[in-house]
């Protein structure tokens, strides 16, 4: 009993002692986010201005998409990219699927198309090709709805595919980049994704986000994974 009291006393203490150093690593880490995210976009922005120009130029439409993606905790939030598809992009899809077995079966399998997207513009195979599409989540990440190493924001519609997996995934800040970002993005399916994902949620530490940061630079320097 007296072994008892001791070992509850001192739980107790190591978890009053954890919990502001946790909160005080989370200020601190949400601070060097915010200040990352400004300076980034400051030194960024004359790249921007010229892409925003050459997506405005190169096809009809808007220059940014926002499309609506599961946040921490399932919580709803404006993923914002440059625009990379045509406007219609949900019709050339019907269409392409419809008329397209292998492209069907893909679309199944790797819930995107590997081969050949038709709704994607020229300049949006260049962007999608360097990540350069993925600027504007600067912004989410200096409003906090993104990290800068995290899982992979989903799509609402495939909350219902993620199964156990989601209970895990969601309690992570989506990130800018992460181990899916690295792993080859491209050539895994779902589900591939998924466990990566949960698996990053189980095992994140700093010196995993600085490996996986340092990994995606070189990726998207060589435009591989895309």
């Amino acid at each position: 009993m007296q072994e008892t009291l001791i070992v509850s006393a001192m739980w107790g203490r190591s978890k009053a002692v954890r919990e502001p150093l946790l909160e005080f690593r989370n200020a601190v880490k949400r601070g060097l986010e915010i200040v990352f995210s400004l300076l980034a976009l400051l030194l960024l922005a004359p790249i921007m201005l010229a892409i925003a120009i050459a997506v405005k130029l190169s096809s009809p439409g808007p220059i940014f998409f926002a499309d609506r993606r599961l946040g921490r905790e399932g919580r709803y939030f404006y993923c914002l990219k440059f625009r990379t598809m045509f406007v219609n992009s949900d019709e050339i899809l019907e269409k392409h699927l419809a008329n397209n077995s292998s492209a069907h079966e893909e679309w199944e399998e790797y819930a995107k198309l590997k081969s050949f997207d038709p709704r994607v513009t020229k300049m949006g195979r260049f962007l999608r090709r360097h990540s350069l599409d993925e600027f504007p989540q600067l912004i989410n990440l200096l409003r906090g709805e993104m990290v800068l190493i995290g899982p992979r924001p989903y799509l609402p519609e495939e909350l219902n595919k993620m199964d156990e997996h989601a209970d895990i995934i969601l309690k992570a800040t989506p990130g800018i980049t992460g181990l899916w970002q690295v792993s080859g993005r491209n050539e895994l399916t779902f589900e591939d994704r998924l466990e990566i994902d949960a698996w990053y949620v189980r095992n994140r530490s700093l010196w995993l986000d600085l490996l996986l940061l340092f990994k995606t630079f070189k990726v998207v320097l060589e435009g591989k994974g895309v």
